[in-house]
């Protein structure tokens, strides 16, 4: 069962968010919060497995609330609905810790098919979507980066491996990168697995942003 929390300073958004969650039987809402300060507060004590997270409320806004989650509570993923598809907030959430996003408008059937992404350890961003991120936030990410690559943890990985990363930049999806690379869709999987892990990353979308972070990708 994986367990989830409610963010959202509008009640009937939130409640109605939970209600649609609590209908899937592998779902649970284990709690609600309206602000920042409360969703810090009922993870430290509720724990869940995802955070269901809006971005724009009062006080402490949906990005600096997954900042502080994804730092003090590593294992809990956070899921950003948004109004916008492109609204800048989010890719600030996403380069906070975020696991992916999902619009408001979206089915009840597309939302619990999020949920279960961002548990399982995967993002919940069109392919195309992390190139838009990248490039929204790639100021920031450029800044003293010659220093980081000297560190950089992509001297661990294969020169497969790599391929793919690049790959994964372009905005490719498991399907075009396989098509690309002469690999088969498995194998993809399996470099991406393997790419996380000796990242220390949570997700493909982290796995860009280090990448440009550390100038293995360059613009």
């Amino acid at each position: 069962m994986i367990r989830v929390l409610v963010v959202d300073d509008q009640h009937l958004l939130r409640t109605g968010t939970a209600m649609v969650i609590g209908t899937a039987d592998d779902l649970v809402v284990v709690g609600e919060a309206q602000d920042g300060l409360q969703a810090l507060e009922r993870v430290g004590v509720l724990r869940p497995d995802v955070v269901v997270m809006d971005v724009r409320m009062p006080g402490i806004d949906g990005i600096e609330t997954t900042r502080r989650i994804t730092e003090r509570f590593p294992a809990v993923k956070v899921l950003v609905l948004t109004q916008f598809d492109l609204d800048e907030h989010v890719f600030g959430a996403l380069a906070a810790g975020a696991s992916g996003y999902l619009l408001k408008e979206s089915s009840a059937a597309e939302l619990c098919t999020a949920v279960r992404t961002v548990a399982a350890g995967d993002a919940i961003v069109a392919p195309r979507a992390c190139r838009r991120l990248v490039e929204t936030v790639k100021p920031a990410l450029l800044t003293a980066r010659s220093q980081q690559a000297q560190a950089s943890p992509f001297g661990a990985l294969s020169a497969r491996e790599l391929d793919v990363v690049r790959a994964l930049a372009d905005g490719s999806s498991n399907a075009e990168v396989a098509r690309s690379l002469f690999i088969s869709e498995a194998t993809v999987k399996s470099h991406v697995a393997s790419i996380l892990r000796k990242l220390g990353v949570r997700d493909r979308v982290h796995i860009v942003i280090e990448a440009f972070r550390c100038g293995v990708v360059r613009d």
